[in-house]
């Protein structure tokens, strides 16, 4: 699908705790820096479908297991994905580019953790947002 890469993320394990690498200015993706944030999803819950006029998303899981739809108008296809720290095949990066649709939801039991680093500050007035029922959904 173009405008979206999936990126392979290194996993260092260390005493006490893991390092699990996210994002450098050098990787394929990065299209600047505007904010980062964190968004918590229950199990079984989906936010979504929202598309951005300008902003890259850039989303690694930080804890618990994530879906990720991510829709294309143009092409009529969606694809998903499944983030999450805890297998080294899912510990990745999700780079969206601007004008496709996205919604997530919490797989792993109890609340899960994206972050996003996103390419410019928010913007209310740079997105729109549809329901969930708009486009199909897939667990």
């Amino acid at each position: 699908m173009n405008g979206v890469i999936l990126t392979s993320l290194r996993r260092i394990a260390t005493l006490g705790g893991d390092v699990l690498h996210g994002m450098k200015q050098s990787d394929e993706g990065f299209a600047g820096f505007g904010e980062a944030y964190f968004s918590r999803v229950s199990q079984g819950h989906v936010k979504g479908w929202k598309r951005h006029n300008r902003m890259t998303l850039n989303f690694v899981v930080a804890s618990g297991q994530i879906r990720v739809g991510v829709r294309d108008d143009a092409a009529g296809e969606t694809r998903y994905f499944l983030l999450g720290p805890d297998t080294p095949e899912s510990h990745a990066r999700l780079t969206i580019g601007a004008g496709l649709w996205v919604a997530f939801g919490g797989v792993a039991p109890g609340e899960s953790v994206l972050l996003n680093l996103a390419s410019i500050e928010h913007d209310p007035t740079e997105s729109e947002t549809m329901p969930l029922e708009t486009f199909s959904w897939e667990w």
